[in-house]
């Protein structure tokens, strides 16, 4: 495992796959944390409640804003309950959110994509899958997964399993900053 400080806000911490490559990362905004307790605006071209099944789904150019954070996607499902958990520290009354397609996460330094993500909103982290690309300026990291801690701010990229495909590593380019003369 290669511990890098102060690279990147969204590289991620997902579960371990056996012989994968992990890189750790810790946020250099806000002292490592996100301020989760910002409320969740979501916009999109339309949206389908199903309140027998405690869900809502957005889709169409959908935009989620909390805080400093940005996410966008083709689909978002929301899943709430009739209680809040406003006690827990979470939103009011949503749980989980699922991204599907081109989801895209941003803050003021960082950005991270792939094909599908989640926030677990109770346990505060950010999950995204599939064909992930971190970058903060010229800096890239490339994975299958990551995983983003909003308490602490740390995240982990693991590489695709050579049994799914891929070749178990995880890519980086680390562009040295140029000094002013």
């Amino acid at each position: 495992m290669k511990k890098i400080t102060g690279i990147f806000l969204l590289a991620g911490v997902l579960l371990s796959a056996i012989g994968s490559s992990l890189v750790s990362a810790q946020s250099a905004l806000t002292g490592g944390a996100y301020d989760t307790s910002q409320p969740l605006e979501i916009a999109a071209d339309s949206l389908e409640v199903q309140q027998e099944n405690q869900l809502a789904v957005f889709e169409g150019n959908v935009d989620v804003k909390q805080g400093e954070i940005r996410m966008r996607a083709d689909k978002l499902i929301v899943y709430y309950s009739d209680k809040s958990t406003a006690s827990d520290g979470g939103p009011a009354n949503i749980k989980k959110i699922d991204a599907v397609g081109n989801v895209f996460l941003s803050s003021p330094r960082e950005t991270a994509e792939g094909e599908t993500g989640t926030y677990d909103v109770k346990n505060k982290r950010v999950d995204l899958r599939g064909n992930v690309v971190l970058t903060q300026g010229k800096n890239v990291l490339r994975g299958d997964k990551m995983t983003l801690n909003m308490v602490t701010g740390k995240s982990r990229v693991e590489g695709a399993p050579e049994t799914d495909g891929g070749t178990g590593r995880v890519k980086g380019i680390f562009v040295p900053e140029q000094k002013a003369e």
